[in-house]
């Protein structure tokens, strides 16, 4: 039995059947592994009362990012490891939107929020972290003591959608990432229930990637678009981003 060519001719026709009220993650450590495309058809879609899961909330109103959906009133939540700019001189427009009121905002340390998502795409309802323990963000949780040490339950984090950014692929969605890829990528296309990817080089026939060199595998992957070059194709320059 042939394996489904999972090829899509374009980031809109993608991801053009994203509901109202979906939860999204957004891979990438800022810039470098941003999706910045299919974030871009996101936009274009239109689709609104998003919960948006990602790294940060940065991207200006004319820059890919969580920022940009903001402005545009498509989002209802996000959460994140860093909710605000990292630096004082920045102005980022989901903090002009959170500060009305407009949309909320999760606060989740950096290393947590990648492990509830590794828990979801592992079946794993919760787990116990000492992270945040005796801080704000443990006040009013279900925390327990192990081996003397004090540790917080946290619930595994599911995707309706991931928007991930590969390298390389094949046709049946294998990925393999390079460099700052690699960083949540890999958790967020195992935690969502359909994975889209786009893919800086060729997509490759079936079996052209050495499964050794597979950092996601093709069962967790729903669909994969090619990034044309630019300036069709959105391909930020920082270091490590390609």
């Amino acid at each position: 039995m042939a394996l489904k060519n999972k090829v899509h001719p374009g980031f809109l026709e993608a991801i053009r059947d994203i509901p109202d009220g979906a939860t999204i993650g957004f891979g990438g450590f800022a810039l470098p592994g941003l999706p910045g495309n299919l974030i871009l058809a996101l936009a274009e879609q239109g689709a609104k009362d998003l919960t948006l899961v990602a790294n940060t909330t940065g991207g200006t109103r004319n820059d890919p990012g969580i920022g940009m959906l903001v402005a545009r009133g498509q989002v209802r939540k996000a959460i994140c490891a860093f909710t605000a700019a990292t630096r004082a001189s920045q102005k980022l427009p989901f903090t002009e939107f959170y500060e009305a009121g407009k949309v909320e905002a999760e606060l989740v340390p950096q290393g947590t929020l990648a492990e509830r998502m590794r828990a979801a795409g592992a079946g794993i309802p919760a787990f116990y972290t000492p992270t945040a323990v005796g801080t704000e963000l443990a006040e009013g949780r279900e925390t327990r003591i192990f081996g003397g040490r004090e540790y917080l339950l946290e619930e595994a984090l599911p995707l309706d959608y991931a928007f991930v950014r590969a390298w390389r692929a094949d046709t049946f969605g294998n990925l393999q990432y390079r460099r700052s890829q690699r960083n949540f990528n890999p958790v967020l296309a195992m935690a969502a229930r359909i994975t889209v990817a786009e893919v800086e080089e060729e997509i490759l026939p079936l079996g052209a990637i050495d499964p050794d060199q597979v950092h996601t595998a093709g069962v967790f992957v729903g669909r994969v678009v090619r990034i044309p070059p630019a300036p069709d194709g959105w391909w930020p320059q920082q270091p490590g981003s390609h």
